[in-house]
């Protein structure tokens, strides 16, 4: 297990080239929606997002988990969040409240990450991050697909929830939902043990310093 985690330089690694084709996938899906090619566009974005789990597994079973990959993995799956959101609101399929909470949360942990990492800190990718992920991704694929629609709850008149009016609308809204809300949740714990791992780096400075 600890040859496991032993972090590299190395760059040119297989886990680091599935990473780098996901990221080529991001500009291919908006192509893709932009042209009209709804379908295309979905199989795209569900590609680069079901392989999400395969660059981590390919660096752990390899042995070859690398520092650019520690970036690179978190910032591909931040950019394709990005992407799918703006889509998607380019195309009219996402209220525009839900687009700012994701690309805010997202640029905010970004900046965060970055940050620490001015003092050699970083804080591990958590279980329930990527389940909030997961779901996301799985309602952005069906707002893209855009069938079937089903009958909203009829419970409210408001315009900007989907869903929850009367409106039909597809399926995939309901995913957004609750990954949005757990997304929400891990923010606050990733909020948490970046405070920590700053403080304990700034513990660290200082014990320097004194000797």
């Amino acid at each position: 297990m600890a040859q496991q985690e032993q972090v590299t330089n190395k760059i040119c690694t297989l886990a680091n080239l599935v990473s780098a084709v996901r990221l080529c996938m991001v500009p291919a899906y908006l192509v893709l929606l932009l042209d009209g090619h709804d379908v295309l566009a979905a199989f795209m974005f569900a590609l680069a997002a079901s392989t999400d789990f395969v660059d981590g597994q390919l660096a752990r079973r390899t042995h070859t988990v690398s520092r650019l990959g520690q970036l690179l993995d978190p910032a591909v799956d931040r950019l394709l969040m990005i992407a799918g959101v703006l889509g998607l609101l380019l195309v009219g399929r996402l209220p525009l409240w839900i687009i700012v909470v994701v690309i805010v949360r997202d640029l905010f942990l970004l900046c965060g990450a970055a940050y620490l990492l001015r003092f050699q800190k970083r804080v591990a990718v958590i279980y329930l991050g990527k389940v909030a992920t997961t779901f996301l991704f799985i309602g952005f694929a069906g707002l893209l697909l855009n069938l079937p629609l089903i009958p909203g709850l009829g419970v409210c008149d408001i315009a900007w929830l989907p869903g929850f009016n009367g409106e039909s609308v597809s399926w995939g809204i309901w995913f957004v939902y609750v990954g949005l809300a757990l997304a929400l949740v891990t923010t606050v714990v990733y909020v948490s043990c970046g405070v920590a791992a700053l403080k304990e780096a700034r513990c660290e400075r200082a014990a320097i310093s004194c000797d």
